[in-house]
């Protein structure tokens, strides 16, 4: 079964378009490396560089006792090494949902494409939502009491995408009946009526089972810490849930796969021109690790840098008017007994007029959002009034009222609405609901803003056209197909080939715990993180790494399920480079346990440091970094609500 695994990765890497960088998925024969080699006549341990190359050439054995060798993404080294010497049809600037979707959708197409992001993969935005894949069912109320067409579009192309997502990687996103509670009775056939019309529009692509009411006893049933008092039923309707950021870097680590030129900490520091037609003809970046810089040349440059748009913009034009406006959105987690596990709950009006969710996640609670101006950064903080507003709301519907002392992580993420570059131009700065493709009139950079993370692969789409609509030479020779190819294409690790598990990932699951002995928790949270690739960080438990003898499944902290072995499959495997892009993204433990992440920053430095080579004095400084990186997610407790 781990034999299939590799060979449906690999029989399914892409179209073999020419742009393909098909060296870098070579693979040499297994080593005659042991853990106990010969060396100058005795033995030695091998160095943890040569534990990382002995795990990248070594076979995993089949159940039929065939071997195959797992699919190995190419090193940052060389990334780093095309984007020094290759050219490119087109450069993005960006590694979130719609830089990597970008990537993706330019490179199958059988465009030159290269990527690069200042930060890690999904770390701003991309990272932070809500963690719904949805249509919006707010929106939809809105198209039809303002009969609103904007609205019921906006919707409606969301639910399409909801679609490819659920289907894209079915491992890591699923379906999720959210409940909407019930206090007065003219209100049911209103909701029910709401509820149904959304799954009307969704109804061309059903994804989801169909919204349906559950009288007093079944709610409180199935949500049990629901307050009772006055309740007349619920309304339970379905949309997607996602780790969004895993879903990013899934997105950009199968960009890489097809051929792509990827890297992470890879900032762009200028535009380049060309001194003929003024035209953006590519890049300066610098590498955040080394300081080194050099030029990218690209025949396209496209900005998706989301709330940063505007600084790439004025790379290219000093004068351009602002189209950002970002918006806050502040998110709190409580412990797992706060809601039940398959069933989230929708407060569909708070004392101010907006919606909040209160929603199952990752072994946790998650209740969110607000919606409040933010000055632009990297790392946003919530407030200890946003924190208290979600609390106070929450407590309206709860049967055991949340406090301070049950709050254990709380995550600001900036939404970039965008203001209409041709609304502008007519006098107005109305913001746009849809996502905004403005072409500079001086150098002809491409910008995608707005939008929202469900129809990420609609505005890579809708980016990628135009592209081909500005630039009709790059369809000269044939090889590039003017059409997107990307709907419901299956992402790494979701069993293209169908010869895994038939995509019947509890299968996986039943392999990790017999084969592997795994604990349940373990087995179900790689699985849903890693798909088919989970069998490869197993492989790593089996064989042991650095210190960590075989057989030996360590934990990062006793209450969650995440593993030391993910440390050196994400650094291996997945661009890893700081403690943080662990913790905070290849892991969420960052994001639903501030303190559980404090406790495993040593471990994961002193791994990551054995890894990558870090001396005393670098271990130190990430230490620092990663500290000062979590405290952005803690809120002053004694500020908050008391029981």
């Amino acid at each position: 079964m781990a034999g299939s695994l590799v060979v449906a990765d690999r029989l399914r890497s892409g179209p073999g378009r020419k742009s393909r960088a098909k060296d870098s998925h070579r693979h040499l024969p297994p080593t005659s490396r042991s853990a106990n080699c010969e060396a100058s006549g005795g033995k030695r341990e091998l160095s943890p560089v040569e534990q990382l190359e002995d795990m990248r050439t070594t076979p995993i054995k089949c159940r039929d006792g065939t071997l195959v060798y797992p699919y190995s993404l190419p090193t940052r080294d060389a990334q780093l090494n095309r984007l020094k010497k290759e050219k490119f049809d087109v450069l993005v600037i960006g590694g979130g949902c719609v830089g990597s979707g970008v990537a993706l959708d330019a490179q199958i197409r059988g465009l030159k494409t290269a990527m690069v992001e200042a930060n890690d993969f999904s770390a701003g935005t991309s990272g932070r939502s809500t963690k719904l894949i949805h249509g919006g069912i707010r929106y939809l109320e809105t198209a039809f009491w303002k009969l609103d067409y904007g609205s019921f579009a906006l919707v409606q192309e969301a639910l399409e995408e909801r679609a490819h997502m659920l289907n894209a990687a079915p491992y890591m996103n699923s379906p999720l009946p959210i409940m909407i509670p019930i206090y007065k009775w003219w209100e049911v056939p209103y909701f029910w009526a709401g509820a149904k019309a959304y799954d009307l529009v969704a109804s061309r692509q059903k994804s989801v089972p169909s919204s349906h009411y559950m009288d007093v006893d079944e709610a409180l049933f199935q949500f049990p810490m629901l307050r009772g008092k006055g309740l007349k039923g619920a309304i339970i309707y379905y949309d997607g849930q996602m780790n969004d950021t895993r879903m990013g870097l899934t997105i950009a680590l199968t960009a890489a796969q097809e051929g792509a030129a990827i890297a992470n900490r890879v900032e762009v520091v200028s535009l380049l021109k060309d001194p003929g037609t003024g035209q953006v003809n590519g890049a300066r970046v610098q590498d955040r690790l080394t300081g080194v810089e050099w030029d990218i040349a690209a025949k396209v440059v496209v900005n998706a840098t989301g709330v940063f748009a505007d600084k790439i913009r004025k790379f290219d034009d000093p004068k351009a008017v602002e189209l950002i406006e970002p918006a806050a959105g502040v998110h709190v987690m409580f412990p797992a007994h706060f809601s039940p596990a398959k069933m989230g709950l929708i407060v569909p009006k708070t004392t101010d007029g907006r919606v909040l969710f209160f929603l199952p996640w990752e072994g946790c609670t998650l209740a969110g959002t607000t919606d409040s101006h933010s000055d632009i950064t990297m790392h946003p903080q919530p407030t200890a009034q946003e924190v208290n507003f979600i609390m106070q709301e929450t407590n309206r519907y709860l049967t055991t009222n949340v406090a301070a002392k049950d709050l254990i992580a709380a995550w600001s993420g900036l939404r970039p609405l965008v203001k209409d570059p041709e609304k502008i131009k007519e006098g107005t700065a109305a913001l746009s609901r849809n996502h905004v493709i403005e072409v500079s009139e001086t150098g002809k950079l491409i910008t995608i803003t707005g939008g929202k993370w469900t129809t990420y692969r609609r505005m890579a789409e809708d980016t990628v056209d135009r592209i081909l609509q500005e630039h009709a030479g790059l369809l000269a020779n044939g090889d590039v197909s003017p059409q997107a190819s990307t709907w419901n294409r299956k992402l790494l690790g979701a069993d293209r080939a169908g010869i895994v598990c038939a995509q019947k990932f509890n299968q996986i699951g039943i392999t990790l715990r017999n084969d592997y002995e795994l604990p349940e928790d373990v087995s179900a949270h790689l699985v849903k993180s890693y798909g088919t690739r989970a069998l490869q960080v197993a492989e790593w438990v089996r064989a042991g790494y650095l210190d960590t003898k075989p057989g030996k499944a360590k934990r990062l902290h006793s209450r969650y399920p995440f593993l030391e072995a993910e440390v050196i499959f994400a650094v291996d495997q997945e661009y890893a480079l700081k403690p943080m892009d662990i913790l905070a993204r290849r892991t969420r433990l960052a994001f639903l346990d501030t303190e559980a992440a404090r406790a495993a920053v040593p471990r994961v430095v002193k791994l990551m440091g054995d890894l990558l080579g870090w001396s005393w004095r670098q271990r130190t400084m990430e230490k620092a970094e990663a500290l000062a990186f979590l405290e952005t997610m803690n809120v002053e407790k004694t500020a908050l609500l008391k029981k």
